[in-house]
């Protein structure tokens, strides 16, 4: 890849609408821009320039003009950014002002953290119910979410039109699962695993490795310590 992609929209219906190339670096800050916001926001400050949001999160101000252009919101001379309006405009460019249900398919330590952990924060995506083989897990509750036999997510998807599924399978299982996902109609993956998933061109896969990015930590980590 060229290091840009699509930004698809997806409307629940079955359609697609794609937006401009939209490099991921920017696709990666913008949810940033946005905590940051809402702090601020919560302090009471209602304008705010590209400068002032540069310095507090330590990146370039042209870059944080070039990222938030996005949105569509444009800042006035002197006066900077509305914070209200910029807020409003990074939840509906992100997809953060509209609740999407997902399913969690692989209910054991990761999945059921994440699943604990949408009882306290929203992104977006409202985890609707889990699934696992696991016959000690099925009929258990994570907070308020089902654990469901496995084989009952091709009947509840199709029921149910969910589009977007997480998952946290064991890496052995992770492709086979996500091929049952597919054939179920979903359209967007969320992958905890470290498999490469190998699937059709029309559906989304996020990868977020935990091992990856642990190695990346200790590797910053062990330069870090051969400089002092």
């Amino acid at each position: 890849m060229n290091g840009k992609i699509k930004k698809i929209i997806v409307d629940f219906s079955g359609k697609y609408k794609m937006n401009k190339h939209v490099p991921e670096p920017t696709l990666r800050r913008l949810p940033v821009y946005l905590y940051y916001l809402e702090k601020v926001r919560e302090d009471g400050v209602i304008n705010i320039s590209a400068p002032t949001i540069g310095k507090n999160l330590k990146c370039d101000p042209t870059q944080v003009v070039k990222d938030l252009a996005v949105t569509g919101v444009k800042g006035k001379p002197r006066v900077g950014y509305n914070t209200y309006e910029l807020i409003h405009g990074l939840e509906k460019y992100l997809g953060f002002n509209k609740t999407n249900e997902a399913f969690l398919v692989g209910a054991g330590n990761l999945g059921s953290a994440l699943l604990a952990y949408q009882e306290h924060h929203s992104l977006g995506i409202r985890l609707i119910a889990g699934f696992d083989s696991d016959e000690k897990k099925v009929g258990t509750h994570v907070g308020s979410t089902h654990i469901l036999e496995y084989n009952k997510l091709f009947h509840l998807a199709n029921r149910l039109n969910v589009k977007i599924a997480v998952l946290t399978t064991p890496n052995e299982v992770a492709q086979d699962v996500a091929e049952d996902l597919v054939n179920c109609g979903i359209k967007a993956i969320w992958n905890f695993t470290s498999t490469i998933l190998d699937l059709p061109e029309d559906v989304i896969v996020q990868n977020t490795s935990l091992s990856t990015n642990v190695a990346v930590l200790l590797k910053h980590l062990n330069d870090l310590e051969n400089k002092l």
